[in-house]
């Protein structure tokens, strides 16, 4: 019998546990980017990620997550449209309440941006965390719960607090650059359902002797 993997275009791949989206096939903005099988899980409103979880996304920064991330209930990714004027004696945003004020409104749009918000591939995010604008979380990351994300996450690392600081790296910087190199997210769908155990409970070694060839660098 064949074994099939998992259906990257189905909104909810548990059909028993509508709590569970992938992100793919749910979002509609052009300002979001998701790659296949990347999941959001809550037990409230889950295909409302874009509005509840994607926040003051006013453009024109992306938001651009990669392969395989998981997504506690509760993360939230703040825009750039987030920021307000601290230049001067007040940081109200007097202009986005229109009236004769709307005609200052440069004063909002000439705000500084941190640029796009960019998550890699295979990445946890934790309950209830927070990624901040233009930060860049690297593959393999792990946030943890209640995380405030402001600056870069590398590669494999483990952060958390408020703001999160670097716990710890999941490998050692050798072994991370061969996990770079193999990038098994790239690898033909089929070839990871075949070699799923060590995937996600192997070696390094193991996982370099099953690489295909001819995969993507």
């Amino acid at each position: 019998m064949t074994r099939l993997p998992a259906d990257p275009t189905a909104l909810h791949p548990f059909p028993d546990q509508p709590r569970v989206v992938l992100l793919k096939p749910l979002v509609t903005s052009e300002l979001i980017e998701v790659g296949e099988y990347s999941y959001y899980d809550d037990p409230d409103e889950p295909t409302a990620f874009e509005t509840r979880n994607v926040l003051y996304h006013y453009g024109p920064e992306k938001l651009v997550i990669g392969k395989f991330c998981a997504l506690g209930t509760g993360v939230r990714f703040i825009m750039n449209g987030a920021n307000h004027r601290m230049d001067g004696p007040s940081t109200f945003p007097f202009p986005i309440l229109g009236g004769s004020w709307a005609e200052h409104f440069d004063l909002l749009t000439d705000l500084p941006s941190r640029g796009d918000t960019i998550v890699g591939n295979d990445v946890w995010f934790g309950y209830n965390t927070m990624v901040m604008p233009g930060v860049r979380i690297g593959h393999g990351a792990i946030i943890a719960s209640g995380a405030v994300v402001v600056e870069d996450v590398p590669d494999y690392g483990i952060v958390g607090g408020n703001p999160a600081g670097l716990i710890r790296t999941r490998y050692n910087e050798d072994d991370i650059a061969r996990l770079l190199e193999l990038a098994w997210w790239d690898w033909p769908v089929e070839h990871i359902t075949e070699h799923l155990r060590v995937i996600m409970s192997g070696a390094i070694d193991d996982l370099e002797e099953l690489a295909p060839r001819g995969r993507p660098s």
